[in-house]
């Protein structure tokens, strides 16, 4: 139950960042490339779609760890595996980032992320 509740606070932190990201807020040195102080229309759409994809993570990985049941379970279980590789593809993503803001900050985070969802993968 830890790794899932570790997650949903990085996730949950995260999500704060793409909504100021998305209501204009001038850190977009930090987040889709670092080439916008504040983003353009696009990329706050895009912001909040990860909001979104955020809270379904969440809801995975509480119920692959059992906390609830939404999905089936061969969901959970293969729906955590393609968010673990989701995640461990956002580490080079990361690290290769023009903005050394974003690679400094966001690598990390990403890198946790993929060790939590590979323990809430492993079951």
């Amino acid at each position: 139950m830890l790794p899932a509740i570790l997650l949903t606070v990085i996730l949950a932190a995260l999500a704060v960042f793409q909504l100021a990201l998305a209501l204009g807020a001038p850190i977009g040195r930090f987040a889709w490339g670092g080439q916008h102080r504040v983003l353009p229309t696009r990329l706050r759409i895009g912001s909040l779609v990860s909001i979104v994809i955020y809270a379904g993570i969440v809801l995975l990985a509480f119920d692959r760890v059992g906390a609830i049941d939404v999905v089936p379970d061969v969901v959970s279980q293969v729906g955590m595996w393609v968010v673990f590789g989701y995640f461990v593809l956002g580490i080079p993503m990361n690290a290769i980032s023009r903005s050394r803001p974003e690679r400094l900050t966001m690598t990390p985070v990403v890198t946790a992320l993929a060790v939590l969802s590979l323990i809430i993968a492993l079951g």
